[in-house]
């Protein structure tokens, strides 16, 4: 009986200890279930966030498309309504409405989608210095090209703008000369193919052949030309030959 009375305390201490070792094995068990379900929590909300995100950013991509088709509509529309408004400055400036026709189709037929102008800013375009701009911009818009760059040229001088046709064509008539004489067509090609990207086309706008000599190969892009003022066989000749040198074709304005 004493054996019995000594053996049993032994059993009620293991018994207490193991009680012990469960219930803090069942506590641990039961806050890493909380830990992880904590942490889906966090995930799935983080999810539910980035998604809503997502859906707000295709909404302001879906309303700035909607919005530049609108512009684009705008645009095109208020080009449409004022033909009688266009018709009335080429008759101010005596250029003949067929002859522009000729002229816009030429623009479509070249290749790429951008232009970059290089225009003559010596004395003897002073005279049409006045009505050159307004011309251009409606070109422009009409023959549905990217106006990437404009340079001007004079005396081996020449400058290029980049920007917005406004910015550009506003610059032209603030900082073009349109004085001294030298037709330096060469120089002012080297100086667009420097400082502007090589554009789907060139439009070479002037009234003289070139004074220096020009380095074809160095023109990467037709050249579409444009000579102004009297029609002068020496003018289309050289005009002609820059236009079939560098692949492009040369267009006839007729002043009335």
């Amino acid at each position: 009986m004493s054996r019995r009375r000594q053996s049993a305390p032994t059993s009620i201490y293991e018994i207490f200890s193991d009680m012990t070792l469960l219930m803090l094995g069942t506590f641990i068990f039961l806050f890493v279930l909380m830990l992880l379900g904590f942490r889906f929590g966090q995930v799935e909300h983080q999810s539910s966030s980035q998604q809503q995100e997502i859906k707000e950013l295709k909404a302001e991509l879906a309303a700035s498309q909607r919005t530049e088709s609108a512009l684009e509509r705008d645009l095109r529309r208020i080009v449409e309504e004022n033909d009688n408004q266009f018709e009335h400055l080429l008759a101010d400036a005596g250029v003949g409405k067929k002859d522009f026709d000729l002229f816009v189709k030429g623009l479509r037929d070249i290749p790429g989608e951008s232009v970059h102008l290089v225009v003559d800013a010596t004395g003897s375009m002073r005279g049409v210095s006045g009505f050159l701009v307004p011309i251009l911009r409606t070109i422009m818009v009409r023959a549905d090209k990217r106006l990437d760059a404009l340079t001007w040229f004079v005396d081996n001088r020449a400058q290029t703008y980049t920007g917005t046709m406004a910015e550009m064509l506003d610059e032209l008539v603030s900082t073009a000369p349109f004085s001294g004489s030298e037709e330096t067509i060469g120089a002012a090609f080297r100086s667009a193919a420097i400082n502007a990207p090589k554009p789907g086309a060139y439009i070479l706008i002037g009234d003289e052949p070139s004074d220096d000599k020009i380095y074809y190969p160095g023109i990467q892009s037709p050249v579409f030309t444009l000579p102004f003022g009297r029609r002068e066989l020496t003018l289309e000749a050289a005009f002609r030959e820059i236009a079939e040198q560098t692949g492009g074709r040369m267009l006839m304005m007729d002043f009335k």
